[in-house]
């Protein structure tokens, strides 16, 4: 999930959208950031005014809607990068979608229901992005939404009558909740948010952080790239929510990659995150971050491979929140729980232990910041119109809550503002900042005895410590094994007397009831990490923060390698 970029897939982090049930979600790379708009007012009346006029006219129809809403999105944002120094691209894009959620039927039972045993019935259902003009014209934006709800209207009828034929046919649902649920209107307008950059300013920036790699003829990539920008959200619904609202987001990225001689390609890359281009490092941070980033993959290309091990490991606390994103975040992903192709992992785990009493999991997107971090997983509103609340997951211990959309799984009725999309998808129960709390955290050093300890009680020679993860994949469904994958970057062997050795070709594999079982303590120390996160319903912007945390027992396999050799040529690099 980092800039993370899961394994290319991808999974909770870019997955596979119609073959989500059985397959893997997983941490998905860099969203276009997104920007200004014109006057809000003009946007949102004309939605309001189309939607109550659709609303009374579909009315006298013998199988109205009974619910409606109109989300428009804009994206204006600015990309500035760069190649060994050269400028590769500097550009400014500006565009706006519809969503549109038309339902007919009733709040138990409407034409979005799955057909079972039709694997395809959900992922098609729709017509995909609409785009909507950025000028501000109430007609044409009128118009559009005028179009595509005759046409959303007439597709519902033939959905809902292919709904109703299924349940004739099929067995008994396990889970004989309602389709959508009600909830209370919500009221917002922000103000536009600008974007302010100056791209000649950034042109020399970028320019200047990535030609340090240019220097090393080892290197196949070595980039950097801005992407600011705003993205502002109309939304307006027929049960009376009427929501504007305005989120700039800046990223720097760098980007680099070398291979070993026996075909290992060897990535690594550093993002920063944040609302403000002010919370941008300044350039010495960024300088010295690129020379670490050099010594680094230098290192790997001539660190030992990892062979297949089982044994203690100490996650560090950006590498944690990467692991509890993966693996558990995406189980209590509530609309999961409802698929029947679904392993529903954690259903029935509900008021039990799943992780040692003094850990908490809290999903907030109304927190912000955490210490000096920006939170991207942070909004007000969630994509359904419904406000952003703290979800307590996982209480001393116990699993209390699930995340949860407007659709509804047994025993959670309503919606806890966890609805998420992205653009021109169809919004579902996705993770949002990802808090893990321990009451009783040790000390960094407390933490390495207890991780010496756990080696020599195992009766290993070493354990592992992972420093760095760049995402991953997990399979959540019935069809394939429930496991998880996370393609850890920088990894060590660390041994008894206290040495370190940097080591490569590493694959965390596991499952998660199991994994979660042997996580047996905590230090004091939160590592932040921002990424995006691909499923079902496009890429979302998550966080996650979280403690250094020590595993009894990992599993490891070895990372698939490329059998291609190292470039025949020598690099250009000092040559000119």
């Amino acid at each position: 999930m980092s800039e993370v970029q899961p394994k290319r897939e991808g999974g909770s982090p870019g997955v596979s959208r119609p073959f989500l049930r059985w397959m893997l979600i997983g941490l998905c790379g860099i969203a276009l950031a997104t920007a200004p708009i014109a006057a809000r007012s003009i946007v949102l009346d004309a939605m309001k005014a189309e939607l109550d006029r659709s609303m009374e006219l579909l009315g006298e129809q013998e199988e109205p809607p009974y619910f409606l809403s109109y989300e428009i999105t804009e994206m204006h944002g600015v990309r500035v990068s760069s190649q060994f120094g050269a400028l590769s691209s500097s550009n400014e894009s500006r565009q706006r979608l519809l969503d549109l959620d038309l339902r007919v039927g009733d709040y138990s039972l409407d034409n979005t229901r799955p057909i079972r045993d039709d694997l395809f019935s959900s992922v098609f259902r729709g017509f995909g992005p609409v785009s909507i003009p950025v000028d501000d014209d109430p007609d044409a934006i009128r118009s559009i939404l005028w179009a595509e709800t005759d046409k959303n209207y007439k597709s519902a009828l033939e959905q809902l009558t292919q709904v109703r034929t299924n349940v004739q046919v099929k067995v008994e649902t396990e889970d004989q909740s309602d389709d959508f649920s009600r909830e209370v209107a919500s009221s917002a307008s922000d103000e536009p948010r600008p974007i302010k950059v100056e791209r000649t300013d950034w042109e020399q920036k970028v320019r200047r952080y990535s030609a340090p790699f240019a220097e090393h003829g080892e290197f196949l990539e070595g980039s950097a790239s801005l992407r600011a920008g705003t993205e502002t959200r109309w939304f307006v619904s027929s049960d009376g929510s009427r929501i504007q609202t305005s989120e700039t987001r800046y990223r720097l990225f760098i980007a680099a990659a070398t291979k070993a001689d026996d075909g290992m390609e060897l990535p690594l890359h550093k993002s920063y995150d944040s609302f403000t281009q002010d919370g941008l490092p300044d350039d010495e941070t960024v300088e010295r971050d690129v020379r670490r980033m050099i010594e680094i993959l230098l290192a790997l290309r001539e660190a030992p491979l990892v062979e297949p091990y089982t044994g203690p490991a100490i996650l560090s606390g950006r590498a944690s929140g990467v692991f509890f994103h993966e693996v558990l975040g995406h189980r209590l992903e509530g609309h999961r729980l409802k698929e029947v192709d679904d392993s529903h992992t954690f259903r029935e785990q509900l008021n039990q232990r799943v992780l040692p009493e003094t850990f908490s999991v809290h999903f907030d997107p109304t927190v912000r910041t955490w210490g000096p971090s920006d939170l991207v997983g942070s909004y007000r509103y969630d994509n359904q119109g419904v406000a952003a609340r703290r979800v307590t997951a996982i209480d001393k211990g116990i699993l209390k809550s699930y995340l949860m959309s407007r659709t509804p799984v047994e025993g959670f009725p309503k919606s806890n503002g966890h609805g998420r999309k992205q653009a021109g998808l169809k919004p579902v129960a996705r993770q949002s900042n990802l808090i893990v709390e321990v009451s009783d955290p040790l000390t960094t050093e407390e933490l390495d005895a207890r991780f010496f300890e756990a080696i020599e009680a195992a009766g290993k020679s070493f354990g592992l410590r992972i420093e760095e993860i760049e995402g991953g994949f997990t399979f959540t469904g019935r069809a394939i094994p429930n496991s998880f994958n996370v393609s850890p970057l920088l990894v060590y062997r660390v041994y008894p007397d206290g040495r370190q050795e940097l080591v490569r070709g590493v694959d965390l594999i596991g499952t998660p009831l199991v994994t979660f079982s042997r996580v047996v303590a905590a230090d004091d120390r939160i590592g932040v990490f921002n990424g995006f996160c691909g499923a079902e319903s496009g890429s979302v912007p998550v966080s996650a923060a979280a403690p250094s945390i020590l595993v009894s027992q990992i599993e490891v396999q070895k990372k698939p390698r490329s059998q291609d050799r190292p470039p025949l040529l020598p690099a250009p690099a000092g040559d000119l």
